[in-house]
């Protein structure tokens, strides 16, 4: 794997889709976040939640139009709070840049498969394996990633066992569900690493 793009390679192109809004002080350091979007092949939009750096927001002006590029880290963390997803999927951003490129999103992965694959077959009758992946983070932390694989590849990897260290490549992308609260149904969103290629590491 490249080394340029370590364990955990983010990469996206795609346009501003909201203002940033304050996220959190860590360190005393400001982080914001803000929705991106991009198109895949097939001109379906995902929403992607993008976290950074105050001083790297301030470059991001409210007129501006056009696309951003965007490199940075996929990363996790618990949601404690009781309101919205328990595992809340980001992109770290630690470059962010004005480019009137194609749409982009690329995502590159080592890691240790932590949570059994599980296979099954949509109503069309396509395999499907979803699987968790613990992607080590400096400082001892780690980010627990949801992942899915299709065809072939879901099959092959339904055998692999937890604590298989896997490198792949993908995007990430965003889907809406329609989830059970109080006896009233709410439209959530789920972002998972759709994988384009997978392999066992030796």
């Amino acid at each position: 794997m490249d080394e340029r793009k370590s364990n955990n390679y983010a990469e996206l192109c795609g346009v501003i889709a909201g203002s940033p809004v304050y996220s959190h002080e860590s360190r005393g350091e400001k982080f914001y976040t803000f929705p991106l979007e991009t198109k895949r092949l097939s001109g379906t939009a995902d929403v992607l939640n993008i976290i950074a750096r105050e001083r790297i927001i301030r470059q991001l002006s409210p007129g501006d139009a056009g696309k951003i590029h965007v490199t940075g880290e996929l990363r996790s963390f618990n949601n404690k709070h009781g309101e919205g997803s328990k595992l809340v999927i980001t992109i770290f951003a630690q470059d962010i840049s004005f480019d009137d490129c194609e749409d982009i999103n690329d995502i590159v992965l080592c890691g240790t498969i932590c949570k059994a694959p599980n296979l099954r077959t949509t109503p069309m009758g396509r395999d499907i394996c979803d699987f968790m992946l613990a992607v080590n983070r400096r400082y001892g932390r780690s980010d627990y990633l949801p992942c899915i694989a299709w065809g072939a590849k879901a099959k092959e990897m339904s055998t692999w066992e937890v604590g298989t260290v896997v490198d792949l490549t993908g995007r990430i992308q965003s889907r809406q569900y329609i989830k059970l609260i109080d006896g009233e149904p709410t439209e959530k969103t789920a972002f998972e690493v759709s994988v384009v290629d997978i392999q066992e590491c030796e």
